[in-house]
C-alpha cells in the first residue's frame, strides 16, 4: 500500500537510510533538511529546525498530506546548547504542532530521540519546566540556570522528546493519530565520532559490537508506520543492541 511519508533529516544517517528503505517499499517520500538529500526522496523542502520562521515558510510550502511524520533531525552534543535544545527539542515540537493539519487520519508520529535520553523519568520536573517555555530563545538562560552543559544538554533534549511523545501520544486521537519515540543506541552515522568525543568519552569504553547500523534502527522506523505499527503508542522502543542490558545485568544478577 503506497503512503505518503513525511521525515526530517533525510539527507544523511538514520534519516537517509529510512527514506531508501521507504522507497524500497513503493512509499512516497516528502524530506524536510538543511541539505538536500541525493536520492529517495520525491520532495524536498529546505527547512532549519533552530529557525522557526523557517519551519513556518517550509510547512506553509508543504501541498500535501502524510500518512506517516519521522522526526529524525536532530545535532549532536559537540554544537552549543543552544542549538541542541533548539533542534532536538523546540525545533521538533514546532514543526510537529504545525503538521497536525497536514497529516492524515491514522497517521503515526515516530520521534528519534536517543538511549542517552533514558534517565528522562528522573528529571521530569524539569522537563515540565522546559516544556512550559514557549520561545526557543529563552532556553539558553534555562539550560545556564539549571547547569547543563553540552552532554547534559543533549541527553536532556532526548529526554524531553521522548516524554512529550508520552504527553501528546493521545492528544490528536479524534484523527486516530498516534506518536511514540524511538531511541537508538552508537549508531554508525557521520556524526557518531561527536558521540565518541563526548558522551561515550565520559563513560565507560564502547565495544565495536555495540554501534549499529542505520538500516537496523530505519527497519523499526518502517515498521511502526506501517499497519502492523498501528497499535504502538505513547511508548519509547530502546534500540541499542543490548548495551544498556550488558551493563546493567551486572548490577543485577550474580
Amino acid at each position: 500500500m503506497n503512503k505518503t511519508i513525511i521525515i526530517t533529516g533525510c539527507s544523511s544517517g538514520i534519516g537517509a537510510e529510512t527514506a531508501r528503505q521507504l522507497k524500497a517499499q513503493g512509499m512516497t517520500v516528502v524530506g524536510f533538511d538543511l541539505k538536500k538529500p541525493e536520492a529517495n526522496v520525491d520532495v524536498y523542502i529546505p527547512m532549519d529546525l533552530s529557525d522557526y520562521s523557517s519551519i513556518d515558510k517550509a510547512v506553509e510550502a508543504l501541498k500535501v498530506k502524510g500518512d506517516a511524520l519521522y522526526n529524525v533531525a536532530g545535532v549532536p552534543p559537540t554544537l552549543p546548547t543552544d542549538i541542541q535544545i533548539k533542534v532536538n527539542f523546540f525545533g521538533l515540537r514546532h514543526f510537529t504542532n504545525l503538521m497536525i493539519p497536514k497529516l492524515n487520519s491514522n497517521a503515526s508520529i515516530i520521534n528519534l530521540a536517543s538511549l542517552a535520553g533514558a534517565n528522562w523519568l528522573n528529571n521530569i520536573d524539569h522537563i515540565n519546566s522546559l516544556f512550559a517555555i514557549e520561545n526557543p530563545d529563552e532556553a539558553e538562560q534555562f539550560l545556564i540556570e539549571n547547569n547543563l552543559n553540552d552532554v547534559a544538554t543533549y541527553a536532556f533534549s532526548k529526554e524531553a522528546v521522548i516524554a512529550w511523545s508520552l504527553k501528546v501520544s493521545d492528544k490528536w486521537k479524534e484523527k486516530g493519530i498516534t506518536v511514540k519515540s524511538v531511541s537508538p543506541g552508537p549508531i554508525k552515522t557521520p556524526i557518531l565520532k561527536d558521540f565518541e568525543a563526548t558522551i561515550v568519552k565520559k563513560q565507560v569504553s564502547l565495544p565495536e559490537e555495540y554501534k549499529g547500523e542505520t538500516r537496523d534502527i530505519a527497519a523499526m522506523l518502517c515498521f511502526l508506520c506501517s499497519d502492523g505499527g498501528r497499535w504502538v503508542n505513547g511508548t519509547d522502543i530502546l534500540m541499542d543492541g543490548g548495551l544498556k542490558a550488558s551493563r546493567l545485568k551486572s548490577s543485577l544478577f550474580n
